[in-house]
């Protein structure tokens, strides 16, 4: 491989076999060489290719811009989310991770910590990304002497909810705003709160989360089950009632109108979570 650019002694940005670009990693692999150069393949230690070539360019400024050894932290936290989500991560997080860790370390040395008003939200909705984000506390603690708080592992964590999902990170928080509202009109209507630890609050937040995405990116669901909505409708009148006027809220502030199968969906989930706990 030849090296195109130099970004700074340890990082380099080559032409692999194929021609395609690549960043490689490696301690000193780019003291004393010039654009041109073979690669000292032997020295390499990490190795990316990103899908985009915006994502691309926003990964070697990034590079330029943050201690070599909070990139390596991050991909440790990265690549433990892989593990534990099992699932596709978009490459963005490669970006938005580190560029938000290496941040976060220098508020806090400055003993800025920052609240974050979604936390109880994200504890309950995106519990695997919460795990995730105090295990990145964790790390950030071993490997900086830098105490996170709960506040942090909840903004971390909504960068694996977004690197699921794809899109920008306001989507993630838009989304959590929509849940969230969501939520507070159930428990106002019924007066209290439901159990956070049976499979049917799992699936209502699982359907919410689907909502909240189809509302963020105006997708909207057909019809083909609405002749069933004036029996749920008779049989789960407080649950129809929540599920419409979560409709409203979300016609009102987004712009956004759900259709009757949508209705339906949200009413049968409702009821399931609310009506047990009423018998």
């Amino acid at each position: 491989m030849k090296i195109e650019k130099i970004l700074n002694n340890n990082v380099v940005v080559a032409l692999d076999e194929n021609g395609v670009e690549v960043v490689l990693m490696g301690r000193g692999l780019a003291f004393g060489r010039h654009a041109g150069d073979s690669v000292e393949e032997d020295k390499v230690e990490k190795r990316f290719t990103l899908n985009s070539d915006q994502l691309s360019s926003r990964f070697q400024q990034l590079l330029t811009s943050i201690p070599l050894s909070h990139f390596l932290m991050s991909e440790r936290i990265i690549n433990h989310a892989k593990l534990t989500l099992g699932k596709e991560l978009s490459d963005s997080i490669y970006v938005t991770l580190p560029d938000h860790i290496s941040a976060a370390i220098q508020r806090y040395r400055q003993g800025v910590a920052l609240h974050n008003p979604l936390l109880w939200d994200i504890q309950q909705f995106y519990k695997d990304e919460y795990a995730i984000g105090l295990e990145a506390n964790r790390i950030v603690k071993e490997e900086t002497g830098v105490a996170f708080t709960e506040d942090e592992a909840g903004f971390i964590a909504l960068h694996f909810v977004n690197a699921q999902i794809g899109g920008e990170i306001r989507d993630v928080y838009d989304m959590t705003y929509l849940m969230q509202a969501a939520f507070q009109i159930v428990r106002t209507a019924y007066g209290f709160e439901p159990s956070c630890d049976t499979l049917d609050y799992y699936r209502f937040v699982t359907h919410l989360k689907f909502f909240a995405r189809r509302i963020v990116s105006g997708q909207h669901y057909g019809d083909q089950d609405a002749d069933l909505l004036d029996a749920v409708w008779y049989k789960y009148p407080r649950a129809y009632d929540c599920a419409r006027r979560i409709c409203s809220y979300v016609e009102r502030e987004k712009g956004f109108r759900a259709g009757k199968d949508e209705l339906l969906y949200l009413t049968i989930h409702i009821a399931r979570i609310m009506e047990k706990n009423m018998q």
